[in-house]
């Protein structure tokens, strides 16, 4: 995508960016580094493309293939959220519905895995027993992808 920088003396600290035309134009304040004028280009880049892109279309396939190879449940449904601030997911063991909070489409696909992991396991255990930790444990980066969100969590 084209990029069109402007730079605005009424404009202070905020950037802003839209596309216009098929371009992408960045509105930052005159006195920005070159530096900072780069990062903030790159990072409106994301920001755009990451709102244009679908929200990983690829939810269910993944959900089914975890619950094939780690012997859970499959969900009825599996969606993203972007209801979800405090937690990272959670089930609903009536509906057998999972919900993922979008949160995570941006994390390495293995946290996104355990998180689902997690939910299928619900499935068949409601709480977080042993029995229920046995299950998310079959996740060979379950430890590895908890200290990941508890890192993320904390930074929040």
């Amino acid at each position: 995508m084209r990029v069109q920088v402007v730079r605005s003396e009424r404009r202070h600290k905020t950037v802003q960016a839209r596309v216009v035309d098929g371009v992408l134009r960045v509105a930052i304040p005159a006195r920005m580094s070159a530096a900072d004028e780069e990062h903030w280009v790159m990072e409106m880049q994301r920001r755009v493309l990451s709102r244009a892109e679908p929200r990983n279309p690829d939810l269910a396939a993944r959900a089914s293939r975890l619950a094939i190879r780690f012997g859970l449940p499959e969900p009825a449904s599996i969606e993203w959220s972007a209801r979800q601030r405090t937690r990272w997911g959670s089930a609903s063991i009536a509906t057998r519905k999972i919900r993922i909070s979008d949160r995570l489409v941006d994390y390495p696909r293995w946290v996104l895995d355990y998180v689902i992991v997690h939910e299928l396991a619900h499935l068949t255990e409601a709480n977080h027993s042993p029995a229920f930790w046995r299950l998310v444990r079959r996740y060979p980066h379950a430890e590895k992808a908890r200290g990941y969100l508890m890192a993320k969590a904390e930074q929040a």
